[in-house]
């Protein structure tokens, strides 16, 4: 069903792009379609321009996914207390699997995280997230978004947008953030202050179900929504990083500042991905 799905959608892309060579503009003529900065579908959010469907066995296409290794600094800056390797991330049977184990690497567990930083960036759209979410305590499952300045500038000056967070301690809920510096943009020297905004959903059975997590990014506002549900919506302004291309990562930390505490008992457990699909 899903590579009927991307076979349309590649059409429906060929055929826009078909459309957009034959109507020249300068501004059209400039800019490569493959500019992170350059809307390429409507301009609405609802013509699909990009996908990532998760169809081939194996590990994932490493022409859009950088796999992260390690435990970065402090815990990834969270305390965290796994060790990401390329091992825990694989695809199968039509799906991405992210697997937190209980495994010694320098680090009592082990798990994944992955970005397109570099591969694929991209400014203002609406993200879709199919997924089912790890049930057991101590898991931090996040899908989310860094600004492309993370790499020059650092966060929070380069913004993040947390597409869905959940607690390792309720398991009822998924969050919507996002984080920015609330002194304004990049430098502000020793008046750092990281700001954030957020909120929570409750939703049943993340773990055994699908849910389609996503969010609607304008040059105006960010809404970020499980299923159907609008649950966080947050206007911008330009004090603020949300005017720059973005990439995408997927990780599923254990414990730290959001996992809390472990379960004892863990032993593995895993966060899946059916798709990710970008529309402009």
């Amino acid at each position: 069903m899903k590579t009927l799905f991307l076979y349309l959608s590649l059409f429906s892309a060929l055929f826009l792009i078909s459309c957009s060579s034959n109507s020249s503009s300068d501004d059209d003529s400039s800019q490569p379609i493959d500019d992170p900065t350059k809307i390429q579908g409507s301009g609405n959010n609802d013509v699909l321009v990009w996908s990532e469907e998760f169809d081939v066995d194996g590990a994932p296409d490493s022409s859009t996914w950088n796999i992260q290794t390690g435990n970065g600094s402090g815990g990834w800056g969270n305390q965290e207390k796994q060790f990401y390797k390329a091992e825990n991330i694989e695809v199968s049977n039509g799906t991405l699997k992210i697997t937190a184990k209980k495994q010694s690497e320098g680090f009592q567990y082990t798990s994944g995280r992955m970005n397109t930083e570099d591969r694929y960036e991209f400014m203002y759209g609406k993200v879709e997230v199919r997924a089912k979410l790890p049930k057991s305590q101590g898991t931090w499952p996040a899908i989310w978004m860094l600004g492309s300045s993370f790499s020059s500038i650092g966060w929070p000056y380069c913004g993040e947008i947390d597409i869905m967070e959940q607690s390792g301690q309720d398991k009822s809920k998924v969050l919507g953030t996002c984080h920015w510096n609330g002194n304004g943009l990049y430098p502000s020297g020793d008046n750092y202050s990281p700001a954030s905004y957020g909120t929570n959903q409750t939703v049943s059975n993340v773990d055994s179900d699908w849910h389609i997590y996503s969010v609607d990014w304008t040059i105006n506002h960010i809404k970020i929504y499980i299923d159907d549900t609008n649950y966080f919506s947050m206007n911008t302004s330009n004090s603020q990083p949300f005017n720059d291309p973005f990439f995408i990562l997927l990780n599923v930390a254990m414990g730290g500042t959001l996992g809390g505490v472990v379960d004892p008992a863990f032993t593995e457990d895993v966060m899946e991905i059916d798709y990710i699909r970008v529309y402009q």
